[in-house]
């Protein structure tokens, strides 16, 4: 049998006109003869009633919460509810399915609570099943230890469960649907001629999630890649393709040419701030000291930047004081710009090709935008801006790379 791993997402399925669209998705691969392993999240968003921030809200409100393992049990009820109001969609059309928790569907995982992953998935469940339905739905989200405690894979959980799903079962491919019309060359809100893209590569797709692009999460991407299947991101409103991430091997061989664009998209992050910690004379080991203590306190950096006579990193707004508090109680005296903003240039094909970053440059300069750190990989170029010239820093390489064509 050909398998279809379809994830559907919060937005996808928060009323019941919108899970008509989603019943449509499910319906169009059963009548091609395909069984269909759809993968749920809780429904809606923040304020929704089952979406998985109100019923962190409503724990926060009712007084000193849970223990991280229960937590994890009771978040885990907003993808059941999804799971069984959808599998009502579908019988009243005429489908039989069934429904399988993440444990039950094979998903073993580390009892790290919230931010569990996976280290087993046996879907003996799941085939059972699809000799019997041509349609499986699976809560997404979570998996269960080997003890057999819930336990809940982090934001973007829903993204992994699909894929994972999509190795174990050898899938044809793993549909993500959202509510955009694919991956876009940049963010549709802040640059009003971004062009869907039909197609990416893995690594391309990786750098523009971890730089702020949320259509997909990454980790999700990296578990596909390891087996090469092919993903498709594609809005639940639209029955159109969307964006294929695939291997640039086999986006060559689809294409029959050398894809040889420098830059697939521009993407961006807000609400960062920077902080340099010149050393003291009598601090030689201020790298260790900095960056053990940021780890102490469990404050995540980015944008690191070390030479002998300090570092340079960023960190989010919200977390920006307390690391400030930690640096003077070690003796330190850093430099800080809040509410910066990191703009990045993401291609596969701009590993060895010269004069990228000076077209960055000339974009940035032409538009008297300041660039106030940068880096670089092999597919990625990111620049710090203030968060004020971050709209017009995404329009600028936006126009400069000619992405609107």
């Amino acid at each position: 049998m050909k398998i279809i791993v379809q994830k559907f997402g919060g937005t996808s399925l928060r009323s019941n006109e919108d899970r008509q669209f989603v019943l449509a998705h499910i319906q169009d691969e059963v009548k091609k003869g395909n069984r269909v392993v759809v993968v749920v999240s809780a429904m809606g968003r923040a304020g929704d009633p089952y979406a998985t921030d109100t019923l962190l809200k409503l724990l926060h409100e009712t007084g000193a919460g849970l223990s991280e393992r229960d937590k994890d049990l009771y978040l885990s009820c907003g993808e059941i509810i999804s799971a069984g109001v959808l599998a009502s969609t579908c019988r009243a059309a005429g489908l039989e399915t069934t429904i399988l928790t993440g444990g039950q569907a094979g998903i073993v995982t580390t009892d790290e609570y919230g931010a569990a992953h996976i280290v087993k998935l046996d879907p003996v469940q799941i085939k059972k099943a699809l000799n019997q339905y041509a349609i499986v739905i699976v809560t997404g989200f979570q998996g269960v230890t080997p003890e057999m405690d819930i336990t809940t894979l982090g934001r973007g959980g829903s993204d992994t469960t699909a894929t994972a799903l999509g190795v174990a079962l050898q899938a044809e491919r793993v549909d993500i649907f959202t509510d955009v019309e694919g991956i876009m060359t940049a963010d549709p809100r802040l640059v009003n001629d971004a062009k869907p893209l039909s197609m990416v590569t893995y690594t391309e797709i990786c750098n523009l999630a971890h730089q702020g692009a949320k259509v997909i999460h990454p980790r999700a991407v990296e578990i596909a890649m390891q087996t090469n299947l092919p993903i498709r991101v594609r809005s639940t409103h639209s029955m159109d393709e969307g964006t294929l991430v695939t291997s640039l091997l086999e986006l060559q061989e689809m294409a029959g040419e050398i894809i040889d664009h420098p830059i697939t998209g521009i993407t961006n992050v807000a609400n960062i701030t920077q902080i340099k910690v010149p050393a003291p004379n009598t601090h030689h080991d201020v790298q260790m000291q900095v960056f053990k203590a940021m780890a102490e306190n469990h404050i995540s950096v980015d944008f690191i930047n070390v030479t002998p006579v300090g570092v340079t990193y960023t960190v989010h707004d919200n977390e920006a004081d307390h690391a400030v508090q930690i640096l003077h109680e070690l003796g330190f005296d850093p430099q800080v710009h809040p509410h910066c903003a990191k703009v990045a240039a993401v291609g596969a094909g701009m590993t060895g090709v010269p004069g990228v970053m000076a077209k960055i440059v000339e974009a940035l300069t032409n538009e008297e935008i300041t660039i106030l750190q940068s880096a670089d990989s092999h597919t990625t170029i990111w620049v710090l801006v203030r968060g004020e010239d971050m709209v017009r820093a995404v329009r600028a390489l936006h126009y400069k790379f000619q992405l609107h064509r």
